[in-house]
């Protein structure tokens, strides 16, 4: 499971998780575009990098600039002609009760988590899919994956990137292209005053950035989320039960609320392949066979 040579953006690389992940990067052999929206923060990146006999380029751009990030990927493919490797890291909170949140603050954090991820990767697709290799990991969150007090834009632009993850999964598959999903605990700015000091000791955002050799090494799985944080690493999946058919007609509803604790039994529930999976499920109870097939050109 090597990387050396390979050629990696990490946005929001300039401190905290991203620039742990930059170094972890370089320091495995991978040629480095440091990505930061405050340009001194990814010269310093760079400069650590290069310091250590690695290769780096700083690049300085918002996520959410869809003309600085063609211009940050142009600038990596003229330096080293590929593009392998993508770590969407960037990010920022905006917390508050939903009560008390603004909707300005909900839409910027699904802008630069979610859209910032979805223009960065639709940047790189088509090199990707050219040479017929491409690593792509959005960062999610157990905020996202399990919902937590405060954080309803996050939750929700970390869950979206989950939906991105799958279907880029599926399309990138047969160009070589995987896809994979990290959730970090780690102790950043983003931290600070959430965790104890000793707790945010023990989750050093270095602990975090291993996980990344699994999900963008040659055998890299496609459309795994990992769970990562103080040195432990565990795998979240998005699973189907087995379910109940209820034939038509009045007191449909009735008999699914009686009848609850059937169709969430977990016993047997699967991790679907792909979204269809659920129709045809659903056809197959009522007696149908039909495999749900759907290409879009």
């Amino acid at each position: 499971m090597t990387i050396a040579g390979r050629v990696a953006i990490v946005t929001g690389a300039g401190g905290g998780l991203g620039r742990a992940h930059a170094l972890y990067l370089a320091g495995m052999g991978a040629r480095l575009v440091v990505n930061d929206v405050v340009e001194e923060n990814a010269a310093r990146v760079a400069r650590e990098i290069e310091a250590a006999g690695g290769e780096a380029l700083p690049f300085a751009a918002s996520v959410t600039d869809e003309a600085a990030v063609a211009a940050m990927v142009e600038a990596a493919t003229d330096k080293w002609a590929r593009i392998d490797i993508l770590v969407n890291n960037a990010g920022i909170l905006r917390d508050k009760s939903f009560a008390k949140m603004d909707i300005d603050d909900f839409r910027l954090v699904v802008e630069v988590h979610l859209m910032g991820a979805a223009i960065c990767s639709k940047a790189v697709w088509e090199t990707m899919r050219v040479q017929c290799f491409g690593r792509i990991v959005m960062t999610t969150s157990s905020s996202g994956l399990y919902g937590n007090f405060g954080q309803a834009n996050y939750g929700a632009a970390k869950m979206a990137l989950v939906g991105l993850m799958q279907t880029l999964a599926i399309e990138g598959e047969k160009y070589g292209i995987r896809v994979n999903c990290l959730a970090p605990t780690a102790a950043t700015q983003m931290t600070e005053g959430v965790l104890s000091p000793a707790s945010l000791a023990a989750l050093d955002p270095s602990l975090v950035s291993p996980g990344l050799l699994a999900l963008v090494g040659d055998d890299a799985p496609t459309r795994a989320i990992l769970c990562a944080g103080a040195g432990h690493f565990a795998t979240a999946n998005v699973t189907l039960t087995d379910g109940l058919h209820l034939a038509a007609g009045p007191g449909v509803g009735e008999q699914l609320a009686a009848r609850w604790n059937e169709v969430s039994d977990r016993t047997g529930e699967i991790v679907p392949a792909y979204g269809f999976t659920q129709a045809e499920r659903e056809l197959a109870s009522a007696g149908l066979g039909e495999r749900v097939a759907a290409t879009i050109r």
